[in-house]
């Protein structure tokens, strides 16, 4: 949470402390950090993930897409992601274990694309992307369904207000949770969090990718690249 500098003044108080022996330190900028925290409190809080039910994630080859799944996994789902290339559907299914993955670049129809992936409907969708895959996602959604909202990428830099199908009914006929939130609301459960992403982590059941940038100055090129999808896995600069 601190500013991007090359050299911080900091009297330490509220900064976590990392252990290099557990995790190369920039895993505490991922997997253990802010966005692996993102991935457990949201299917936990929110999800409510139940073993043998379908998990759909968007952006599922990103730094919080890749630990939702993986989670998913762990906890005996059947994981589908949805990500913006083959490459990275390969690694999402190679990876991290996801059972299905679908290109939602090369998808002409994705609401018929989920259908096929997930014919058992789906239960939970962890949503980091919104727009027309948000619109497809509901559109396959169990009676019950949580939709977890995460993020809204693909909206962020529009210009004007979008608009889209109205969800309500399918909220009302199917009684669907819909449910925003930052990682900031679950802050009391961070430390035990980390801990058990941390346990997974050192039994083999967790892993990541990172896409590491050379040098300071290139922070900006790292931050617009995440609009463009250059990220495999969590987007790090190295200074």
């Amino acid at each position: 949470m601190l500013p991007w500098k090359l050299q911080q003044s900091h009297s330490g108080k509220g900064l976590q402390k990392v252990d290099e022996e557990l995790a190369p330190l920039s895993a505490y900028l991922g997997v253990l950090g802010l966005t692996g925290i993102t991935a457990y409190v949201g299917l936990t809080n929110i999800g409510d993930l139940k073993k043998g039910e379908t998990l759909l994630v968007s952006g599922a080859s990103g730094a919080v897409g890749s630990v939702v799944g993986q989670i998913g996994k762990i906890k005996g789902c059947n994981v589908v992601g949805i990500a913006g290339s083959n490459t990275k559907v390969d690694l999402m299914k190679g990876k991290f274990g996801f059972n299905k993955g679908i290109n939602y670049k090369t998808t002409k129809d994705m609401k018929t694309a989920i259908k096929e992936a997930c014919p058992n409907g789906v239960d939970v969708y962890f949503d980091n992307v919104g727009g027309e895959i948000l619109d497809a996602a509901l559109a396959n959604i169990n009676r019950y369904g949580r939709v977890i909202n995460c993020g809204a990428i693909s909206l962020y830099n529009k210009t004007e207000t979008p608009t889209g199908p109205r969800h309500e009914t399918i909220l009302v006929k199917k009684s669907v949770k819909m449910q925003g939130f930052i990682v900031s609301d679950f802050q009391d459960q961070f430390e035990e969090t980390t801990k058990q992403l941390g346990r997974w982590l050192q039994e083999g059941k967790l892993t990541y990718s990172e896409t590491v940038k050379e040098g300071f100055d290139n922070i900006p090129n790292a931050f617009m690249g995440l609009f463009e999808g250059e990220n495999e896995g969590k987007m790090v600069v190295k200074i």
